[in-house]
């Protein structure tokens, strides 16, 4: 079975030429000709080729209502004859603020932003500024965008790592600084985080549900314990919910572990995938904002045409609850009981995991995976293997063995990624 490419070839030529690396994102680097998309609707992509393609990546999680959804294209297309930027106030801001205030537990004040990277750099400013404390904890594996405070110990290498218990601050690339007031710990370790923690750290950052290193859920108790030890130890906690907000629940990971962070970031789905970023949090945490003593600004937050998009699809997950989430979690939890059952049948030691509106499948022979360094240890290589024969057969998967859920998959949409996941899993060599 092989797609037609000659399109696709042609302009990797040429955007190798002009672009670095013929790619605009590291996250699209691929072995072959990368995926060149032509159009995107509901749960499909077509390619310049003409080949089309059951979309799981979504966007890297964006498109929670399909690609393309009506309500949205509809909205974006209203505003941009009313403007496109402003830098200036709007209506609209003050609307989508009010709802995500209504719909997310711990949000009382909200700063919009463009992208996640962004929130995340204003989050950590915003706890370093609040506390008048240097440090910030994170989690090994636990990503919180590209930029250098930040991009430490997100998949480094185990050699490279150091102890299990007190992992190393890893850069994530050339060209980093070294780490600064950075402490890193292990994910769903409780005893490890404690003795890690101290009277400087300003704020433990983690993402809820760990999403950009597999899909893992923290241990029972695990979050509520995490966060009675940031209150003793007057800390903030901080959820980076980018993928996790509105996906999981109308008010993102918190509402569905019931545990309340004192400050969130959310993007990807909150504006069906318009560039649109968010920080929120406790009224007096964010008023550090509010009187100038913690610098938060930007050209494009708040953009229109972005927040017309997060209007449209904010109001679709909040007066649609019931029938947004019902799909998501019927259609994830379908989707990956079919593809334990075909592994099965194939002989093949594969683990599905997650809450299923976004879930991971993992080549290896253990029960869980419930952390970094358990998800360093599955067969990636062989998950690589897997991404492309699905790729062949019309199917798109984050490479990672990651998947994201839409409204817009159907039951025969999953039907259909089953078998062809069963007839990939067979082309894969054996062990």
């Amino acid at each position: 079975m092989t797609r037609s490419l000659d399109v696709s070839r042609d302009l990797y030529a040429t955007a190798q030429r002009f672009i670095a690396g013929g790619v605009s994102s590291d996250a699209r680097r691929t072995a072959g000709v990368p995926l060149y998309v032509d159009r995107a609707a509901g749960s499909r992509l077509w390619d310049v080729d003409g080949n089309v393609y059951l979309d799981y990546v979504l966007g890297q999680g964006p498109a929670l209502l399909g690609h393309c959804p009506p309500a949205v294209v509809e909205a974006v297309t209203a505003q941009v004859s009313r403007g496109i930027v402003y830098s200036a106030q709007h209506a609209a801001e003050a609307r989508v603020a009010e709802r995500l205030c209504a719909m997310v537990p711990s949000a009382e004040r909200v700063r919009f932003n463009t992208v996640g990277s962004e929130a995340a750099h204003a989050a950590w400013r915003l706890a370093r500024g609040h506390t008048g404390r240097p440090k910030i904890l994170k989690f090994e594996g636990h990503y919180h965008g590209w930029l250098d405070p930040v991009l430490y110990s997100v998949h480094p290498s185990l050699e490279a790592a150091g102890p299990a218990d007190a992992p190393l601050a890893v850069p994530g690339t050339a060209g980093q600084p070294p780490a600064a007031d950075l402490v890193v710990a292990p994910w769903n370790d409780l005893e490890a985080l404690a003795r890690l923690m101290d009277d400087e750290v300003a704020a433990v950052v983690m993402e809820p549900v760990l999403c950009n290193t597999g899909a893992i859920e923290p241990d029972p108790g695990y979050l509520r314990a995490v966060r009675e030890l940031c209150d003793r130890n007057g800390s903030l906690l901080i959820f980076d919910e980018i993928i996790t907000g509105f996906r999981l629940a109308p008010g993102g990971a918190q509402e569905y572990l019931g545990v309340h962070p004192d400050l969130s970031i959310f993007g990807k789905a909150m504006a069906g995938g318009m560039q649109v970023s968010a920080l929120a949090g406790r009224a007096d945490v964010m008023d550090t904002i509010s009187t100038g003593k913690v610098a938060h600004a930007g050209t494009f937050n708040s953009q229109p045409v972005g927040i017309a998009a997060a209007e449209a699809t904010l109001r679709i997950l909040d007066e649609q609850r019931q029938e947004v989430y019902g799909t998501l979690y019927a259609r994830g939890r379908a989707l990956m009981e079919g593809l334990r059952e075909a592994a099965a049948k194939a002989g093949v030691p594969l683990l599905v995991d997650g809450p299923g509106p976004v879930f991971q499948t993992y080549f290896t022979e253990e029960e869980s995976v419930r952390n970094y360094r358990d998800f360093a240890r599955t067969d990636r290589a062989r998950m690589a293997l897997l991404h492309a024969a699905l790729l062949e057969r019309g199917v798109n998967m984050v490479p990672r063995g990651l998947w994201f859920l839409s409204t817009a998959h159907t039951e025969g949409d999953v039907a259909a990624t089953v078998e062809v996941f069963a007839d990939a899993l067979r082309t894969l060599p054996l062990g």
